[in-house]
């Protein structure tokens, strides 16, 4: 039974054959994901991440991880605090925030946070719907 303050983790990275293969998709090719010069030249020192691959996290783990089956994703809220690298590994933590038995429905507080320094560098909320998987007695 899911219940507030639930908690789930996943820990991911991304390369940077997938940062040009989202760009390439999403038609940004904002030089700071993609050229090593631009990059380099940048406030970061290097090239960043597109913040919405960054977050896309959640997806995976709302679709294939967590109660998934009959999930539909029906919110997305991100701020996006610190740049986040290639080849770098992150934790995704997602946490139960409010339940909505009547309409199968639960809010989660999203986040990803850079382990080796424990900063957050994306925060924000998710609604999900399931009426598989959401039943409380």
């Amino acid at each position: 039974m899911i219940k507030v303050g639930d908690e789930f983790t996943h820990d991911f990275s991304f390369t940077q054959e997938q940062v040009n293969t989202f760009a390439e998709i999403t038609g940004d090719t904002n030089p700071l994901h993609i050229n090593e010069q631009a990059g380099a030249d940048s406030i970061f020192g290097k090239r960043i991440m597109h913040g919405h691959l960054s977050q896309s996290v959640f997806t995976k783990i709302f679709g294939t991880m967590l109660h998934n089956d009959g999930h539909i994703y029906m919110m997305q809220k991100s701020q996006f605090y610190a740049p986040m690298f290639v080849d770098t590994t992150y934790r995704a933590v997602i946490t139960v925030k409010e339940i909505f038995p009547e309409k199968n429905r639960v809010s989660y507080e999203t986040k990803v946070i850079d382990p080796a320094d424990n900063k957050v560098c994306v925060n924000g909320e998710a609604l999900l719907m399931n009426k598989k998987a959401y039943l409380w007695e």
